[in-house]
C-alpha cells in the first residue's frame, strides 16, 4: 500500500506540480507579461456574463480600451449576444474550458475535448477560431504542453483576488494601479458565479477598474490585446542583438575602419556617408557591355563600397527586406547625381572608365544604369562570397534565414556602370539629373525589391 500510494505521489508531481512550477515561476511555454514601456493587457476570465460583462463593454469602450476574454463555453453557449458583441467591438476572445473546473482533475483527453467544445462555440458565434488557452485557476497538467491543442497559453503576472466582493473597490483599485507598468497583463474576472466567486463580486471590479483607466488615460498608457502584445515582443526580441550578434558587428565595423584608412577609401558625402569609393585599376578579365564598351585589365574604375555602419542601422530599422530595399534605393539615387559630378570636376578621375562593384544579386540595378556579370570563377570569388553571406546576416532583417532561401541569388556579381552611363544620367552639370521612374521601372522596382535588398549588402557595393 506504501509503495502504491509512493508511485500515485511520483505521478502526480509529474502530471501536474511540476508543471505547475515550469508554469508559475519559470514561464516555461506560457506568456505572462510583455516588456512595453507604454502598454498593458487587461484580461477577464470566467465570463460572459449577461449582467456585468456589457457593462464592462461600455467601461471599455467610453476609454478606447482593447481587453482579452477568456469564455467559458457552457457561459458563451447560453449568450451568444455578448459574446458577438464582445468580437465585433475589437476585443480578443480566448479560451477558458466548457466548465470551470481543474485541469489536474481532468484526464488529457477531457482536457482537450473541453478546448474543443468552446472553440467550436466561439467558432459559431464569431467565425472565428481561437488560438489563445487559459486554463481555470492557471492550473496546467503536463500534456497541457503538447503543441497539438493549436492554443498558446496565458496566464497573467498580476491578480488582485477581485472574485471576492469583501475586498472593496477602494483596496481593490489600489491593487491595480500599484501594478499599473507597461507590460503588465492583469487578471480581472466579470463574472461572479463560478465556484469561489461572489456573484457580486464584478461589480467592486467595475468600479475599480474606471478609476485604474482614469489614471492610465493621464499617464497616456493603454490596454492592449494579447495577440497584440505578443506580437510586439516577438519584433522586439528579432530586433535584440544577442552578445554574439554584437561581437560580430563591432569587430566587422572595426576592420571596416581599417580597410578605409589602409585603402585610403573617400565618401560621397561626410556629412551622412553612404557610398564610398576609391580609384584603382581593373583586375579582371576583359567585359564587354551591351553598349559595345569594353573594360580592360589594367583600366581605371571607381570601386564602391557601401557603409557598413550606415547599412547596419538601416537594417536594423527595417521590418522587412523590401523596406530596406526602398531605402537602399533612396541613398543610392542621392549619391549617384554626386559622384557624377566628382568625376567631372576632380582632374585626376579624367581617366575613369566607370563604376565597379561586387555583390550578391541576380537582378535589379539595371535600373540605375548597371550592367549585371558573372563574377569569374577563383580564389576572389570564393572568399567574396562568404563575406558577402557573413554581411549579409548581419544586415538583412531576416538574418541567417536569409542564407537558407535558395542559391541563385547567393553567389557573387559584378556591377560595372561605364562612366558615359554615370554622367549622362546623374551628372547635374549636363543638366541630365536622374528623372522620376516611368511606371514601367516603378513596376521592375517593385517586382525586384527583394533582389535590391540583397544587392544592398555587399562587398563592392
Amino acid at each position: 500500500m506504501q509503495t502504491l500510494l509512493l508511485w500515485l505521489f511520483y505521478l502526480s508531481s509529474f502530471y501536474a506540480f511540476i508543471p505547475g512550477i515550469l508554469t508559475r515561476i519559470f514561464g516555461f511555454r506560457v506568456f505572462r507579461r510583455g516588456t512595453g514601456l507604454e502598454d498593458f493587457a487587461l484580461t477577464f476570465d470566467d465570463g460572459p456574463d449577461p449582467f456585468y460583462t456589457p457593462r464592462l463593454l461600455d467601461l471599455l469602450k467610453r476609454y478606447n480600451m482593447k481587453a482579452t476574454f477568456f469564455l467559458v463555453g457552457s457561459h458563451a453557449e447560453k449568450h451568444p449576444e455578448v459574446v458577438k458583441r464582445i468580437h465585433s467591438e475589437g476585443h480578443l476572445i480566448g479560451i477558458h474550458n466548457y466548465v470551470h473546473k481543474s485541469n489536474w482533475l481532468m484526464r488529457p483527453v477531457t482536457v482537450r475535448k473541453q478546448v474543443k467544445r468552446t472553440d467550436d462555440i466561439i467558432y459559431a458565434i464569431t467565425g472565428e477560431r481561437s488560438r489563445y488557452y487559459r486554463p481555470p485557476w492557471g492550473i496546467v497538467n503536463l500534456f497541457d504542453f503538447a503543441k497539438n491543442t493549436g492554443c498558446r497559453i496565458i496566464l497573467w503576472s498580476s491578480m488582485f483576488n477581485d472574485w471576492r466582493s469583501k475586498i472593496g473597490a477602494d483596496k481593490l483599485t489600489q491593487r491595480m494601479l500599484a501594478k499599473l507598468n507597461g507590460g503588465e497583463v492583469m487578471l480581472l474576472h466579470d463574472c461572479g458565479t463560478t465556484m469561489g466567486a461572489n456573484p457580486d463580486a464584478p461589480e467592486q471590479m467595475l468600479i475599480a477598474l474606471e478609476r485604474v483607466l482614469k489614471v492610465a488615460e493621464q499617464k497616456g498608457m493603454r490596454s492592449i490585446r494579447i495577440d497584440d502584445m505578443m506580437a510586439k515582443e516577438s519584433k522586439a526580441k528579432a530586433k535584440k542583438l544577442s552578445p554574439l550578434k554584437r561581437l560580430i558587428v563591432s569587430l566587422w565595423l572595426l576592420w571596416e575602419k581599417a580597410f578605409h584608412a589602409v585603402f585610403a577609401l573617400e565618401t560621397v558625402n561626410p556629412e551622412d556617408p553612404m557610398l564610398h569609393f576609391r580609384k584603382r585599376a581593373f583586375t579582371g578579365k576583359t567585359v564587354v557591355m551591351e553598349d559595345g564598351s569594353r573594360l580592360e585589365k589594367g583600366d581605371q574604375v571607381l570601386e564602391l563600397h557601401f557603409d557598413n555602419k550606415k547599412l547596419f542601422e538601416i537594417g536594423s530599422r527595417s521590418r522587412s527586406e523590401v523596406q530596406l530595399a526602398i531605402k537602399m534605393i533612396r541613398a543610392v539615387q542621392m549619391d549617384l547625381p554626386s559622384l557624377a559630378n566628382m568625376v567631372l570636376d576632380r582632374p585626376e578621375f579624367k581617366d575613369i572608365k566607370g563604376l565597379y562593384a561586387v555583390t550578391m544579386i541576380s537582378r535589379g540595378p539595371e535600373q540605375f544604369g548597371f550592367h549585371v556579370m558573372d563574377l569569374p570563377r577563383g580564389l576572389f570569388a570564393s572568399s567574396s562570397r562568404l563575406y558577402l553571406k557573413l554581411l549579409l546576416s548581419v544586415i538583412h532583417p531576416k538574418g541567417q534565414a536569409r542564407l537558407k532561401e535558395g542559391t541563385q541569388m547567393m553567389e557573387p556579381k559584378m556591377l560595372i556602370m561605364p562612366v558615359d552611363v554615370l554622367i549622362g544620367r546623374y551628372a547635374e552639370k549636363k543638366s541630365k539629373q536622374v528623372l522620376p521612374p516611368s511606371e514601367e521601372q516603378q513596376e521592375v522596382q517593385q517586382e525586384h525589391a527583394g533582389d535590391l535588398a540583397v544587392a544592398s549588402v555587399s562587398q563592392g557595393m
